[in-house]
């Protein structure tokens, strides 16, 4: 049967504790090997991808509802807590309006070369710090048919909640890993028979289209973030730069944006 609880302090909770605080959860979630997941669909779609729930946490009323995941939970023995919406807001810092959280055992990561192995096209994110940000170019990535993400050891984490959500989901169906050491990992991917294109301005750049219509087998595209853009280690790296050609004055776009647009352009036609 679902736990019900009245006191935020349980600590049998405490995986849903502080969840709007940053700092906290960028530590305790890859340090525990936990990830927060938040809604219905999103949880579902965890599930469906093979990750494992520590715990469940919803609103009373949601329990008719996610009825089945509630019968499947108790049959495994996870532990499935409920309390009122005012009880959920006051433990987990905002106001949960999908009905539902879980806390999920974080998958093991998968190291770089199994994730390109046999790809064609792989998007990499230098730096990107804003959790909106990352989970918006996920997004994109799937429904262009990207290959893998790899993220720089500073970039945001996929795994945060607010990223999952703005990706509705296909953090969990995009393979990706974090690679390092950046930039050198470079040299990496061009043994793997990618080049790898820097998206930036650059008075060398090419124009987007110019490069899509002669693409190379394998591309690995970087960007970089919207204040200093990619590193000049980065592009001095890169085996090409391109740009995207602007008109109104305009002279870049937010980083999800660019994303969909280069990763659009560069898509591999469907067979």
């Amino acid at each position: 049967m679902p736990i019900e609880f009245t006191d935020a302090a349980d600590p049998a909770l405490d995986d849903y504790v502080r969840l709007t605080d940053v700092a906290l959860r960028r530590i305790k979630e890859p340090e525990g090997g936990l990830y927060i997941a938040e809604s219905e669909k999103i949880i579902r779609r965890a599930l469906r991808a093979g990750h494992r729930p520590r715990s469940f946490l919803m609103a009373t009323r949601w329990l008719t509802d996610l009825a089945d995941l509630v019968a499947d939970a108790e049959a495994q023995g996870i532990p499935v807590f409920t309390a009122e919406h005012d009880v959920i807001e006051s433990l987990t810092g905002f106001h949960l309006h999908r009905g539902a959280l879980a806390a999920m055992h974080r998958p093991a990561p998968v190291p770089v070369a199994e994730l390109v192995r046999d790809a064609r096209r792989v998007l990499i994110l230098e730096d990107v710090v804003d959790h909106t940000n990352v989970g918006a170019v996920f997004r994109s990535v799937a429904a262009l048919g990207f290959d893998a993400v790899l993220i720089t050891p500073r970039c945001a984490d996929p795994l945060y909640r607010r990223a999952i959500r703005v990706s509705m989901g296909t953090v969990f169906q995009v393979p990706w890993g974090r690679i390092e050491p950046w930039p050198r990992a470079v040299d990496d991917l061009r043994a793997e028979g990618f080049a790898v294109a820097a998206l930036a301005l650059s008075d060398d750049a090419v124009d987007l289209d110019t490069y899509a219509a002669t693409a190379p087998e394998k591309v690995a595209l970087v960007l970089g973030t919207e204040g200093d853009g990619l590193s000049r280690r980065t592009l001095a790296a890169a085996d090409a730069v391109v740009t995207i050609p602007m008109a109104g004055g305009v002279d870049s776009l937010n980083v999800a944006a660019a994303g969909a647009v280069a990763a659009y352009a560069l898509r591999v036609p469907q067979r």
